[in-house]
């Protein structure tokens, strides 16, 4: 396991998100209301970008088939179809002046 840094966090604001790939991993970084969140960069039920999803307090709704999951544990907490995943939730850890991720 290997820590990779994502961003200085005097760059990070509310409303802030950008999308990283590390190896395999396809990661969103987001903050909003003060909180930091990192997550896989698609939604599991059927890979479409998050990058322009709602976030309102620890919710994520999908722009495409408003599919909802907790920023925290990416748990499923509505659907409009089919059963899907949870989203893939990564623990952001914070080294000097940097936020970054163990993978």
């Amino acid at each position: 396991m290997r820590y990779y840094a994502l961003e200085k966090l005097i760059n990070l604001h509310d409303g802030y998100r950008k999308t990283f790939k590390i190896d395999e991993y396809h990661l969103l970084l987001i903050q909003e209301e003060g909180e930091r969140f990192l997550v896989d960069a698609y939604c599991p039920h059927r890979e479409h970008s998050l990058i322009d999803a709602t976030v309102f307090g620890d919710t994520i709704t999908c722009p495409h088939h408003r599919y909802q999951f907790h920023l925290a544990t990416g748990a499923v907490l509505e659907r409009t179809e089919e059963p899907c995943q949870n989203l893939r939730c990564y623990p952001l850890v914070e080294e000097g002046r940097e936020v970054g991720v163990v993978l």
